[in-house]
């Protein structure tokens, strides 16, 4: 009989830990490819990100340069080469998509970003920049915003997990898509964002290396950044 304890590490061992298969190296014509357009992309897209949450809210110019931001992303990933679904272990022993389980893996990680965002309420000091960047969906039409939150999601994942990832040493790739994703969110001057980065990257690259593909990233990130974006604000609301 087991108990709710022995069942997660279960859970996080298949989504995080256990790989599904080797990942085939890429032949040196299309490494080569996908090296120059994701170190190209990566250096417009930090800029663009850096510029974009800058922006004031309720500024019409967000939406533009979000979409701007996000067609960066997207387009590192389409040149830089072929991109994999990827496949998870399932809960009866066999290999399938990853759809549940990162969806799981996505409530997890909004839980536990909401417990801790009932301390940072009582911080002013970390608070208020993290109100800041939420204003933007408070300010703005919340529909458009929930939709460029989501489409963001998936093609930053599709780069990141996707083309960058692939055009790093293996050994090294969990590591440093980590550190580069981190480092694109500094120029936002949010620390809590760069911390969520930090941990949302790390969980998405250790998928990418159990999956082999993009699906099961995209769907925890999409899942924990659209609870963010309709909770957050909630939380920090009634826990002054």
């Amino acid at each position: 009989m087991t108990g709710p304890i022995t069942e997660l590490r279960a859970f996080l061992r298949a989504s995080l830990v256990k790989p599904v298969r080797e990942e085939r190296a890429d032949p040196p014509a299309v490494l080569r490819r996908r090296r120059i357009v994701a170190a190209l992309c990566y250096v417009a897209g930090t800029v663009a990100l850096a510029a974009t949450l800058r922006i004031e809210p309720g500024d019409e110019r967000f939406y533009p340069a979000a979409l701007g931001l996000a067609a960066i992303w997207a387009i590192g990933a389409l040149l830089s080469g072929p991109l994999r679904l990827g496949r998870a272990h399932t809960r009866a022993g066999g290999i399938a998509h990853p759809i549940l389980q990162p969806f799981a893996l996505g409530l997890l990680l909004t839980a536990i970003f909401l417990a801790g965002a009932v301390a940072v309420a009582q911080v002013p000091v970390l608070r208020r920049p993290v109100e800041d960047l939420l204003d933007h969906a408070r300010f703005g039409a919340l529909g458009i915003v929930l939709v460029i939150t989501i489409l963001n999601g998936i093609v930053e994942e599709l780069y990141f997990r996707g083309a960058l990832y692939a055009a790093l040493p293996a050994a090294h790739a969990v590591v440093a898509t980590t550190v580069l994703y981190t480092l694109t969110t500094i120029g936002s001057g949010v620390p809590l964002l760069v911390l969520a980065a930090l941990i949302i990257g790390l969980v998405t690259a250790l998928q990418r290396r159990v999956t082999g593909g993009v699906l099961a990233p995209i769907i925890t990130h999409i899942t924990w950044s659209t609870g963010m974006l309709l909770l957050l604000p909630v939380v920090l609301q009634i826990s002054r």
